[in-house]
């Protein structure tokens, strides 16, 4: 027998998965998580007996699996998702988090929440529906937040007889509609999540569809975490000065690796300054280390005394980012109030948060052909657009492209710290052009 250390020993040793799930209302988005953490004997006893209790009360013979991820009041009630839900299982083969994110249109700025650290994306499809507005949105979110792989689940395929006529059409459109956005990988899957069918058994009314299960696909995805393979960047957190008797002058610069390599001796540059220095000690967990890689937390002594704070970014002199103070960038807007032209804002980059205020955008997305209407003047809630922004001071910005850490940025309300918009810097689907930024005329002078 198996003992709970070898267990947990076994879990450690599984790779990470982290996806999030979407689609429109009542595509049946917390109905098939559900029906993942109940077929994959991952929902405890007492959750298991609540959510049969509910569903008691409520007249229904079988347990509402939706209930083990619609957390808030409001969406028992009303049977949406409203908030995104984590949830956190394993199997034998792989750990998992996953992001439920609701299926309104109005909550679709949560979906870039759940979207925006994931490695896969689930979008669901009703079979009686099809492809509609809210499907390619989702399908344009993940394509805009590179997240590497989309799965399409065609849902309730018992309520069309499980016709494969129905879902090739589907996954066709989809497909289709998704590879025009840069989606690098889609997986169609026919799914009914109500009955279980190809969730995590295979379905027995669907023998002409030979692929995975969702939960097979889920743990055979190739997921690449090495986040070494990336020019190393470090983000200062905290600058560390004891001033003991025992540390006189000590001098360290804390912070989490976002990307890359760190060694002992290394020529860095401290940006936006320029200033250099080498590398002279990396401590860890109190021990003094040679290496230090992403993601670890450590904090780095350098050979030469330069006026670094919170907001620096160190980086190896052989490959350092640009620094600039106009950002062209991809947007999603997520709050209430518009954001317009003119605006000025607060940008916040890794530790790093400046003035900075909205010169232009040029274009907003249409998602349903993925046209751009030019100069809207503002973006609303749940738009996706175009934005060219000048900061006050510089920064040293990746494109995100090449990494979402160290690209993605969030625009805030300096009145009261709401989040505005999380922005994408560089070129993406929704534009290529080049946009001139021109002189700030008043306001802030910078």
């Amino acid at each position: 027998m198996t003992s709970t250390t070898e267990q947990l020993a076994d879990v450690r040793s599984t790779t990470l998965l982290r996806f999030a799930t979407a689609g429109s209302v009542d595509d049946g988005k917390s109905t098939l998580v559900g029906r993942l953490l109940h077929d994959s004997k991952s929902v405890l006893t007492d959750q298991l007996e609540a959510v049969e209790a509910v569903s008691a009360r409520r007249g229904q013979d079988a347990p509402d699996l939706a209930l083990l991820t619609d957390g808030l009041r409001a969406e028992r009630e009303q049977g949406i998702t409203i908030d995104v839900a984590y949830r956190y299982f394993a199997t034998a083969r792989r750990r998992f988090i996953l992001a439920d994110t609701p299926g309104h249109v109005q909550y679709t700025r949560n979906m870039v929440t759940g979207a925006s650290t994931a490695d896969l994306a689930v979008v669901l499809v009703d079979a009686r529906n099809g492809v509609i507005e809210q499907t390619r949105r989702h399908a344009a979110v993940a394509a805009l937040l590179r997240v590497p792989h989309v799965v399409l689940a065609v849902n309730k395929m018992d309520l069309v007889g499980y016709e494969e006529k129905a879902f090739a059409a589907i996954a066709e459109e989809f497909t289709a509609y998704a590879s025009d956005l840069g989606v690098p990988e889609i997986t169609a899957i026919p799914i009914s999540a109500l009955a279980g069918d190809n969730v995590v058994e295979p379905s027995a009314h669907m023998d002409w569809y030979g692929g995975p299960t969702v939960l097979e696909h889920l743990e055979t995805v190739p997921v690449s975490h090495d986040l070494t393979a990336c020019p190393a960047r470090f983000p200062v957190q905290y600058v560390i000065r004891p001033q003991t008797a025992e540390h006189p002058d000590y001098r360290g610069y804390a912070g989490q690796i976002a990307s890359g390599v760190l060694r002992v001796g290394e020529a860095v540059t401290v940006l936006p300054s320029g200033r250099t220095s080498v590398i002279e000690g990396i401590d860890a967990l109190g021990e003094a280390v040679d290496i230090a890689w992403a993601p670890q937390s450590v904090t780095l002594r350098l050979a030469d005394d330069i006026d670094i704070s919170r907001g620096d970014l160190i980086a190896p002199s052989a490959n350092p980012p640009a620094t600039t103070q106009d950002v062209v960038a991809t947007v999603c807007h997520v709050a209430d109030q518009p954001l317009a032209v003119g605006a000025r804002v607060l940008l916040k980059h890794t530790t790093r948060t400046v003035k900075a205020i909205v010169k232009e955008i040029p274009s907003r997305l249409t998602l349903d052909d993925l046209s751009q209407h030019p100069d809207p003047g503002q973006l609303v809630a749940n738009d996706i657009g175009r934005v060219v922004v000048r900061t006050a001071e510089p920064l040293a910005l990746d494109a995100y492209a090449d990494s979402r850490r160290t690209g993605s940025f969030l625009l805030i309300d300096p009145a009261d710290g709401t989040t505005l918009a999380a922005g994408m810097a560089g070129e993406s689907f929704a534009s290529r052009a080049r946009t001139t930024v021109q002189d700030d005329e008043e306001g802030w002078d910078f």
